[in-house]
């Protein structure tokens, strides 16, 4: 059984007076690529930060292919981690970059730099300030991946680049995935995007999470209900409200499934991961979310 590429306890992170994550349960299986969806300040950096090992939780537990996240030489071998503006050093040309990712990673694969590097066009002697921002985010991207990582951490890697440069840059994800078997956890605003590249989900907003696990069954397991206003006067075991919306005539329901079979309510219909991760978002800003009781009013 593969360890789990992520896996945390009542994961909190404080800066002063202001907690930027609060009490983060996770268990993720490795292989997967995983899309970390959620509004700015929702605490997405700080839970990347935490698992690349850069800052330390203020309380809870945190395990990164079952260690602890930096513990080691060894252990950061084992992570490679692109921040979101794709640090390149702007005075150093493609081919010094190469050479410093050799220096500085003991399990560095030159063959692999060198060979991804010509195939997206990159000029070795061209300086990194000179490069487009597609362009770095590839070089940043082929450096993380480049040292063989079992785990492939980007935070915000496509939010400043152009929609041709974007999808290029997943792309290439995909295909570095697919290479070395490497597990990636994403961090991005840009549902279409999860949705494109994906495979488990984990919405984070108010600095917690929302809902997690494998995108196929969230979306089955979510539905919506539509009836004239007073028909839903209560929902099975297992059946959690997450928004309810009235009209003087109707009622709107989105629900979340946690019994093992299918729901077997008149009228239920799977909703979208669009629809789905915006009313995870809305509730937990507190915005249209009244209750069954409200139907009645």
């Amino acid at each position: 059984m593969n360890t789990p590429v992520l896996t945390t306890n009542a994961l909190t992170k404080r800066y002063g007076k202001h907690t930027a994550l609060t009490e983060a349960t996770l268990d993720i299986p490795a292989g997967r690529i995983v899309g970390l969806v959620g509004p700015n300040g929702a605490g997405k950096s700080t839970l990347l930060a935490l698992a690349a090992g850069l800052i330390r939780p203020s309380s809870g537990h945190i395990e990164v292919l079952g260690r602890t996240p930096a513990a080691d030489a060894k252990q950061l071998a084992r992570v490679g981690f692109v921040a979101q503006d794709t640090p390149v050093y702007a005075n150093l040309s493609v081919a010094d970059h190469l050479k410093l990712g050799e220096k500085l990673n003991p399990t560095w694969d030159k063959a692999f730099a060198a060979e991804r590097i010509t195939r997206i066009g990159l000029g070795l002697d061209k300086k990194a300030g000179r490069l487009s921002g597609g362009q770095k985010a590839q070089l940043a991207l082929t450096i993380a991946a480049a040292k063989r990582p079992e785990l492939l951490i980007f935070d915000e890697p496509v939010a400043a680049l152009d929609p041709l440069a974007r999808r290029a840059l997943l792309q290439n994800l995909m295909e570095l995935v697919a290479d070395i078997e490497v597990s990636v956890i994403l961090s991005s605003h840009l549902i279409s995007d999860v949705e494109r590249v994906c495979d488990h989900l984990v919405i984070l907003a108010e600095s917690r999470v929302q809902v997690a696990g494998e995108i196929d069954d969230l979306t089955a397991d979510h539905h919506r209900l539509v009836g004239p206003r007073g028909s839903f006067t209560e929902l099975p075991n297992g059946v959690e409200l997450i928004s309810a919306d009235h009209t003087d005539r109707q009622s709107t329901l989105i629900v979340h499934n946690t019994n093992p079979g299918p729901l077997d309510l008149p009228g239920a219909e799977p909703i979208g991961l669009e629809d789905m991760v915006l009313t995870y978002l809305h509730r937990a800003e507190g915005i249209a979310v009244p209750t069954l009781q409200e139907a009645h009013a």
